[in-house]
């Protein structure tokens, strides 16, 4: 019998709210039920409690005025998605397996009315047997997702988190607090009778030198002692194969490399072009039939990391070289698209991801603060040129930014990092991975404060590089961005050797146009992973989301200023006109102008000093909330503004055409 897999999105779910377990007595035999007080309603699957519930017109709408703030009582409420399962997945096989994506919260997973599995880390898969629990009809399934965690949001204190679920949610200064609920990937159900391909693990290779590419395969076997079958590889360019192997389950579970002949290497966006293959690997028994199959996209390239021109002796490398080819990297920080990104399409994907090649972008770095994204997204990136820089699920604080220390946090991190590399490592886009967002302390040595990141002198740093090493060996690990040896650069330290990898500024560094030239010229940071400016959005969109509230003053007096008010330039803009904005569209038009000038003159002096830097990168690239001002370069509706456009002149030239464009206005 061929394996299986059944897609739950498939079935027909809903979705019931219950006082905090007063559900036990429906999905398990308690000896009492109750009704749940929210009253049963469609829902999907993957797909977010909060949607389900807008959809049933039970929430308002949360991107419009305050009314997010409307939507927090979802938060104190227990959740059931219940769905029943078709006596036909069960009519043949023997053994029954429930994989779930991405569960974000914590809970339980009933199967007929037994407790099969408890989750509480939302960047992991979980993996259920339900084959003891099978009946012959009837067959029904419930997620509980219980009370979400109070507090993970942008103050506070990082290795005193130790809930593992998505921070932004609970608000950063370019969101409110929408704390999502619900399975955020799919789930399937996996029916075998024999042998199975459980998981399986591809690394790849490009040598520029002899032109050819290699590729290491490994994975497990299911149920355990899987015999008499044997594991065939082909890698297929359309039609076409162009290199196969056979594999005893003996070297499929230890691992196996073999040298790739007839194959082209993969390209960051700008330097060439994308080629990928179709690896397809087959499980088949003694008499050649087909037990299972997986397949994964792969692509060829080899990264080095070399020195920056002029680098401080000791100074970590930051030129980046694809196939033997110093690039320029140049991009954004990718944040969440929405809050609830359960309900995410891979339309959605594309658009974005899209743009960001069309604007000339070759990297996103993958925040901390955020989630492992979707296989749509890597898969795209693949396809598209961009190159990931994938941080592990860590983030600052304000309040206190050190790493966990304790063993049970770390072990839970380790575990989770080791997911994140299996899942991915097999992304021609994958660039390296990191540790986390702004992890530091102060310059004393402190764990409290700010200026010093942290480094692998870290015991968690420390495990996660050595992880990295034997799981995906050729990737670089970084603790963390900015990786230091100072947090910022300033211009009072430049010339000291102290700025390799650094975070901002996030402001103009003066009003002045003048005095801005001259802080990026002076600039001596080998690599620059967050950097950028405040821009409003269109009015038309600020109105459109106001919810009936005033749009102006753009100040702290008016409601929807206030709630992201570390991006004010109300002051600025009264010191530059020397009065009040007529309208909200004079207001815009300025602070989208004053973007647009504060991030060419930074970008461009940075490219222009390549290769003594090796790349620069903006905080941020899109809204995941219709912001009435942010540092983000695309807007809640996905439309560009002014400064995207005039970056994409600075990113589709190259260094030397920008350095003899400056040489001429000269």
């Amino acid at each position: 019998m061929r394996k299986k897999r059944f897609d739950l999105s498939q079935l027909e779910w809903t979705l019931g709210g219950y006082m905090p377990t007063s559900w036990s007595g429906r999905s398990l035999e308690m000896g009492f039920a109750l009704e749940p007080e929210i009253p049963e309603t469609k829902a999907r699957v993957p797909g977010s409690v909060q949607q389900a519930l807008r959809d049933a017109g039970m929430l308002p709408d949360w991107f419009e005025g305050l009314n997010s703030r409307a939507c927090e009582w979802v938060e104190n409420r227990d959740w059931l998605f219940i769905a029943k399962l078709p006596d036909t997945w069960f009519a043949e096989g023997k053994r029954f397996v429930l994989r779930c994506g991405g569960l974000d919260g914590n809970g339980i997973i009933v199967f007929n009315r037994r407790q099969v599995a408890a989750f509480d880390n939302a960047y992991i898969p979980y993996e259920v047997d339900l084959t003891s629990g099978v009946q012959e009809t009837k067959n029904e399934l419930h997620f509980v997702f219980s009370l979400p965690p109070r507090w993970l949001g942008q103050m506070g204190f990082t290795s005193q988190m130790k809930d593992w679920k998505p921070r932004f949610n609970y608000t950063w200064d370019w969101i409110p607090r929408l704390v999502q609920i619900g399975p955020w990937e799919p789930i399937s159900l996996c029916v075998s009778e024999g042998a199975s391909i459980d998981s399986c693990r591809v690394r790849s290779d490009w040598n520029a030198n002899i032109q050819k590419g290699s590729l290491w395969l490994q994975g497990e076997l299911g149920p355990e002692g899987a015999k008499d079958v044997q594991v065939q590889a082909t890698l297929d360019d359309g039609e076409k194969t162009v290199a196969a192997i056979t594999l005893t389950p003996e070297a499929f579970t230890a691992g196996q490399g073999w040298d790739v002949l007839g194959v082209e290497p993969w390209w960051p966006n700008g330097t060439g072009e994308q080629r990928l293959y179709c690896l397809k690997i087959a499980l088949i028994d003694n008499g050649g039939d087909i037990l299972d199959t997986a397949e994964r996209t792969v692509g060829f390239k080899h990264v080095e990391w070399r020195p920056c021109e002029n680098a401080p002796e000791g100074a970590d490398p930051w030129i980046c070289v694809v196939n033997d080819k110093p690039v320029f990297l140049q991009g954004v920080n990718w944040t969440p698209i929405r809050p609830t990104f359960a309900d995410l399409t891979r339309k959605d994907y594309e658009q974005r991801i899209s743009l960001y090649r069309d604007l000339g972008c070759n990297i996103f770095r993958v925040w901390g603060g955020a989630y492992l994204e979707k296989e749509w997204f890597y898969d795209l990136c693949d396809h598209l040129g961009l190159l990931v820089w994938q941080e592990f699920p860590l983030s600052s604080s304000g309040h206190e930014n050190w790493p966990h220390e304790d063993e049970p946090s770390m072990a839970v991190l380790i575990e989770t990092a080791r997911s994140y590399i299996h899942r991915r490592q097999h992304h021609a886009s994958l660039l390296m991975w990191c540790g986390g967002n702004e992890l530091q302390g102060s310059l004393d040595g402190s764990k409290v404060g700010i200026g010093k990141p942290v480094t692998m002198d870290h015991p968690l740093m420390q495990r996660w590089g050595a992880l990295v090493k034997v799981e995906d060996p050729g990737r670089r690990f970084m603790p963390t961005s900015s990786s230091g040896p100072r947090f910022t650069a300033s211009d009072k330290e430049f010339g000291k050797g102290l700025h390799w990898d650094v975070h901002g500024p996030w402001r103009r560094p003066d009003p002045d146009a003048l005095v801005c030239e001259k802080y990026w010229r002076a600039d001596d940071a080998l690599f620059r992973s967050e950097m950028g400016a405040p821009g409003a959005s269109s009015a038309a969109l600020i109105r459109r989301y106001s919810g009936g509230l005033p749009v102006m003053p753009a100040t702290m007096d008016t409601p929807l200023w206030r709630r992201f008010a570390w991006w004010h330039e109300w002051k600025d803009y009264l010191a530059d006109q020397g009065r009040e904005p007529t309208s909200l569209e004079e207001f815009v038009d300025w602070s989208q102008a004053r973007q647009a000038e504060a991030l060419v003159i930074g970008v461009r002096a940075c490219k222009e000093r390549f290769p003594g830097i090796g790349g620069s990168l903006l905080w941020m690239g899109h809204d995941s909330f219709p912001c009435t001002s942010n540092t983000s370069i695309i807007d809640f509706d996905g439309r560009t503004k002014p400064a995207a456009l005039a970056l994409a002149a600075v990113w589709k030239a190259s260094p030397e055409e920008l350095r003899r464009s400056s040489a001429a206005a000269t």
